[in-house]
């Protein structure tokens, strides 16, 4: 009796799972129809590196599902985050560093004629390994010159003990500092909150100080977000800004309007949610993750409520958004 009880509990189970993933997947699916049939989509054309379309450029590089962003205006360079590294602590993951990508690419795109990187500033929105792990390798570089690094301390008794203890986020975080110091580069923990001037655009921090009013989880809710405005055309690249830390519903009303979202939470469960979309209301989304990895409610919100079109880093192999001079924001793809 007790066996027959077992085995029907295991098809019960079985039977749910099965459902749930096909709900899922016809979900997704009709998620795609719609979006082809409904959305407006933005152009794309292939990356020539010529500079005819402007030089005030917002590179969202190829690093499968982690964040490494360069901000290229007027000849003055920043990064924002620095993807995967190739020493994640957790030592079954499936992701691949991009060390070597990553670096490439900068010397690609940023060098001087003697061959040396000059960036104005790095900035680590937070310290998950998938935003922060390159940052040592990095600073490290001899051909990478840094002048000031923005850097929230970070606070391990604060975030999920799976965070520190699995993660190691807290030992990422010392190396960072540590490479920093080696080099002399000054290191900015009080993060500025008001607008500054750089190059062409208009950059400011949202989220540079945690508020007291969001209970912090786990480090995403330390997420350092990204508003970058030029003209009348306006991006923000959300980090690992999610509904469930609070700081879509939080922000969304300061953040304002945006034609460009970088995706927060690489498209997964809790990020982008509608009342959050319907503030910000993006034409444009950009996601750092392979396109099948965006949760189905997450394309619904996008496609549907926002009638955003959708991108993804991996799918595209990179992507650039160039702001031109006439207030509009072309989209490059195939950047490395």
């Amino acid at each position: 009796m007790i066996k027959d009880k077992k085995k029907l509990a295991r098809v019960i189970a079985t039977w749910l799972v099965t459902g749930v993933m096909l709900s899922v997947f016809i979900l997704d699916t009709v998620v795609l129809v719609l979006d082809n049939i409904y959305v407006s989509k933005a152009e794309i054309i292939n990356e020539d590196f010529s500079g005819n379309t402007g030089d005030d450029k917002i590179h969202f590089l190829n690093t499968s599902n982690s964040d490494c962003i360069l901000i290229e205006s007027n000849g003055l360079f920043a990064l924002v985050d620095s993807g995967e590294g190739n020493e994640n602590p957790r030592k079954d993951t499936e992701y691949k560093g991009y060390r070597d990508e990553v670096i490439n690419y900068i010397k690609k795109v940023a060098s001087d004629e003697d061959g040396v990187v000059h960036l104005d500033f790095i900035l680590a929105t937070h310290m998950h390994y998938d935003h922060a792990g390159n940052f040592t390798e990095i600073i490290n570089c001899d051909d990478i010159r840094i002048k000031k690094a923005y850097i929230k301390k970070y606070d391990s008794s604060s975030v999920l003990k799976m965070d520190e203890e699995n993660w190691g986020n807290g030992e990422m975080y010392k190396n960072i500092i540590t490479a920093l110091n080696k080099k002399n580069i000054p290191v900015i923990q009080n993060i500025p909150s008001e607008q500054f001037t750089f190059g062409d655009f208009t950059v400011q921090f949202i989220n540079a100080t945690t508020p007291e009013e969001i209970d912090v989880k786990d480090e995403n809710s330390n997420s350092i977000g990204v508003k970058i405005s030029k003209g009348e055309k306006n991006a923000f690249l959300a980090a690992d800004f999610t509904s469930g830390t609070g700081l879509e519903d939080y922000y969304a009303e300061s953040i304002g309007d945006v034609d460009l979202l970088k995706i927060g939470h690489h498209g997964y469960f809790g990020s982008s949610s509608k009342d959050f979309l319907q503030v910000l209301k993006p034409e444009i989304a950009v996601c750092t993750n392979q396109i099948g990895k965006i949760y189905p409610n997450v394309k619904w919100n996008l496609t549907m409520v926002a009638k955003a079109s959708v991108f993804s880093t991996a799918h595209r192999n990179g992507i650039i958004a160039t702001f031109t001079d006439k207030n509009e924001i072309i989209l490059t793809q195939n950047i490395m």
